[in-house]
């Protein structure tokens, strides 16, 4: 995959890569794969940036989408994608500046009381 994408972007410098911690995403594999020169040399093209472990980067896209639904675009209708492209621009503009970040304390227990469910009682069998 990595020389896939270096292939598409010749010109670049560096290419961002957003990636989890798969044991495939280090400079170690790379070089197992295409040795050690042309490894490196593939691997020195790219800046990676993992994923938190104990997180999904799936869930903090699909939160970041959820945020920019509900405070940027909202109920309002645009007109024409320039229109929308321009308010979501703002609304980064707006996010970054005020360095607005995520609260990862939602606990278990937190869920629990917000969305009303109690714990599974089971009962152990006997042997």
């Amino acid at each position: 995959m990595l020389m896939t994408v270096a292939r598409r972007y010749p010109k670049a410098r560096t290419i961002h890569l957003v990636m989890d911690n798969l044991s495939t995403h280090f400079l170690s594999s790379v070089v197992g794969h295409y040795g050690s020169e042309r490894g490196r040399a593939l691997w020195n093209r790219f800046t990676p940036h993992y994923t938190p472990k104990h997180g999904s980067w799936l869930n903090q896209a699909e939160i970041e989408i959820g945020l920019l639904n509900r405070q940027c675009i909202g109920r309002r209708r645009t007109a024409c994608l320039d229109a929308l492209r321009a308010h979501v621009k703002a609304w980064n503009r707006w996010v970054n500046r005020i360095r607005q970040t995520i609260d990862w304390r939602f606990t278990r227990k937190d869920a629990r009381r917000r969305f009303g469910y109690k714990p599974l009682r089971t009962k152990r069998s006997r042997d």
